[in-house]
């Protein structure tokens, strides 16, 4: 039984090196490569999008089985960026969501969640993500799922957009300037600010509810 996995950030990549010691699973990280014909010939079981940032046809969608992974508690934060959409309104307890894909974004049957904190820094995050998906993935392959519809009133917040990384002042709460540093660290574009001609790119923060300390550079 053959799996195709769409992955291409490095914490999804440690999902499938843990897969392929166990299951027939085929990596691809090139957009370009998801064709029909491509999946065609390898016809796998189920296709699984962890953290896919691309749209999938229709033709993919209509003939194989997708499953996507979504982090927060659908039907509420549709759409993209949706760890940071969650952080910056100060949400700190989410879910981690397996559903299955339709050509209606993050509308299809859900099924399995598992809680995710949205607590400490996103290389905190990525690591309970990677334990999630891997055990949501390992549950649908062994068939231990139940498919619910979504319910509840959606929400929806499209993708951010670099220039949405700049602070414009530095006059807001030390608990809102901790989370939008440290939710735009790499592999996202970075926190920055203007002092007059010269940028400030904030790479780290912490926070220990008296004082922030950050990395940063100056360019």
């Amino acid at each position: 039984m053959v799996y195709l996995f769409c992955a291409y950030r490095e914490y999804t990549i440690k999902i499938y090196n843990e897969l392929s010691k166990h299951y027939d699973v085929i990596l691809l990280t090139n957009p370009n490569k998801l064709t029909y014909n491509y999946i065609k010939k390898i016809n796998p079981k189920l296709i699984f999008f962890p953290d896919w940032s691309w749209i999938v046809s229709d033709k993919i969608i209509d003939n194989f089985k997708c499953i996507c992974f979504h982090e927060s508690n659908l039907p509420k934060f549709r759409g993209g960026s949706p760890i940071q959409n969650q952080i910056i309104r100060g949400i700190e307890k989410t879910k981690s969501t397996a559903f299955i894909m339709t050509k209606k974004l993050d509308q299809g049957d859900i099924l399995l969640q598992k809680d995710l904190s949205l607590k400490g820094s996103m290389e905190d995050i990525f690591a309970r993500m990677l334990k999630n998906d891997y055990e949501m993935i390992i549950k649908i392959i062994k068939g231990q799922y139940r498919i619910r519809k979504q319910s509840g009133k959606p929400s929806i917040y499209k993708r951010r957009k670099p220039a949405e990384s700049e602070l414009k002042h530095l006059n807001y709460s030390k608990q809102y300037l901790y989370n939008f540093i440290r939710m735009l660290v790499d592999p996202y574009p970075n926190a920055f600010l203007y002092v007059g001609k010269q940028k400030i790119v904030f790479k780290s923060a912490k926070y220990n509810r008296k004082k922030i300390e950050f990395t940063g550079e100056i360019i």
